[in-house]
């Protein structure tokens, strides 16, 4: 059989929706993908080296806050979706779908070992007319340069016997006006047929496809959107620091910018950048740029701004304390949220790890309450352990100090402020509390 005659084959089983597809990270890109294939009709095969996401998902239950575990039990009994660790059946797929984490190293180089080990198994199993998208974010250069020649180990070529594509994950966990269904999708195509083939796949899913003519544009886009992101929040971050130095709100300051009808898009200032992407993405494009022989400067300035927002808010939590005449040693600390961003139960990346861990450097007395996360899991940088404390009025009056880290919708921020001796807020969240204003702190 020809390239053209199993892109043929592989186009008509996507059009009658008799195509399988496989889901490779059963994660926060994985999952909702699972979903978005199975709702349209898909046969969805789920794989996942994690045997225990595996069990929960058969057995209907959700390890994700905002997918319920109702949908989970939908899409098992539904008869189009199954979960599962055997990697020797990625064979059954005709669509593989890679999802899978890209991490930072220590020297923050770009880790594919779980890219490199995913594309390892595929083409231990892979067969003629497979199409094959990886959808982790990475640095350009990485599907043609990385995947490509794992998978070809098998003795199949790429865009001849298989097809191959990027197309990066646009997963907003936790905004249901961004899910995965109503974003367009970016597809960069080895060649014409894997770009054809990759249009109609997500074409069956997704609002609109948005073709770029090679998988390095795909690649670089991901890297620019997160890039984007990563130096605007260092600007109003920096700002922050100006503005609290004149006495300035720095959140007023953006709410009155942001009535500009063009030219402005408001970012806001935190505590430091958390979540899988934004932290991370833009080392990417520094690493890779340094083999290329060229420099990052504004990218790099942006990440030294952001990583050093967490310092900044310990200095505002000693400065607070100290006006009261305490010392951080020996103080009471909450934090109030561990999760990166607010009424979501993701804790990677958050800043709220090294918050904590700095303050009980100091000598903190330190605890935290999250609705969404009753415990701080195993991290790679952190070994901080702790369980979500119960938040009640005794447990807000025996605190020094309320450090406000994500801004979750169930926490009652005047019920908070009356209890409290002290806050220091770090997420505006605060900021429509009319009593007790005098023992609220802006960090």
């Amino acid at each position: 059989m020809t390239a053209a005659e199993r892109a043929e084959l592989l186009a008509e089983l996507i059009a009658t929706r008799a195509a399988r597809v496989g889901v490779v990270g059963l994660g926060y890109v994985g999952l909702p993908l699972v979903e978005l294939f199975a709702s349209v009709g898909f046969r969805v095969l789920g794989f996942d080296i994690d045997p225990a996401k595996v069990e929960q998902l058969g057995a209907g239950k959700s390890y994700i806050g905002h997918i319920p575990s109702e949908r989970i039990v939908a899409l098992r009994d539904g008869g189009r979706f199954e979960p599962t660790a055997d990697f020797t059946r990625l064979d059954e797929a005709d669509a593989l779908l890679i999802c899978v984490p890209t991490p930072l190293g220590d020297s923050r180089e770009p880790d594919l070992s779980a890219v490199v080990n995913t594309g390892l198994a595929i083409g231990e199993r892979i067969r003629p007319g497979q199409l094959i998208v990886l959808e982790s974010t990475t640095y350009p250069g990485t599907t043609r340069d990385e995947l490509r020649p794992t998978l070809e180990r098998s003795g199949l070529v790429a865009g001849e016997d298989f097809f191959l594509a990027y197309s990066p994950e646009r997963e907003d966990p936790g905004n249901p006006d961004h899910s995965a269904g109503k974003i367009p999708k970016v597809v960069g195509g080895f060649n014409a047929e894997s770009l054809r083939l990759a249009k109609a796949l997500y074409g069956a899913v997704v609002p609109q496809v948005v073709p770029v003519s090679s998988c390095e544009v795909a690649e670089a886009c991901k890297i620019l959107e997160n890039t984007y992101r990563a130096v605007n929040i260092a600007l109003v971050n920096e700002l922050k620091v100006v503005f609290t130095a004149m006495n300035l709100d720095v959140w007023e300051v953006i709410e009155a910018a942001k009535t500009k009808p063009f030219g402005f898009q408001p970012c806001y200032p935190g505590r430091g950048l958390g979540g899988r992407c934004i932290p991370i993405d833009p080392f990417y494009l520094t690493w890779i740029a340094r083999r290329h022989g060229t420099n990052t400067r504004f990218i790099e300035l942006a990440g030294e701004i952001n990583t050093s927002m967490p310092e900044y808010v310990i200095g505002r939590v000693a400065d607070a304390l100290n006006d009261r005449r305490k010392p951080v040693n020996g103080s009471r600390i909450l934090l109030l949220g561990a999760a990166y961003k607010k009424n979501v139960d993701d804790p990677r990346e958050s800043p709220a790890f090294e918050l904590l861990e700095r303050l009980q450097a100091k000598g903190a007395v330190v605890s935290y309450h999250d609705p969404h996360i009753p415990a701080l899991p195993p991290m790679r940088k952190h070994t901080i352990r702790l369980e979500s404390t119960p938040l009640t009025e005794q447990t807000l009056q025996s605190q020094d100090c309320v450090l406000i880290c994500t801004d979750h919708s169930a926490f009652d921020w005047s019920w908070i402020v009356a209890h409290a001796p002290l806050i220091v807020d770090t997420r505006n969240a605060t900021r429509d509390v009319a009593a007790g204003r005098e023992k609220i702190v802006p960090a």
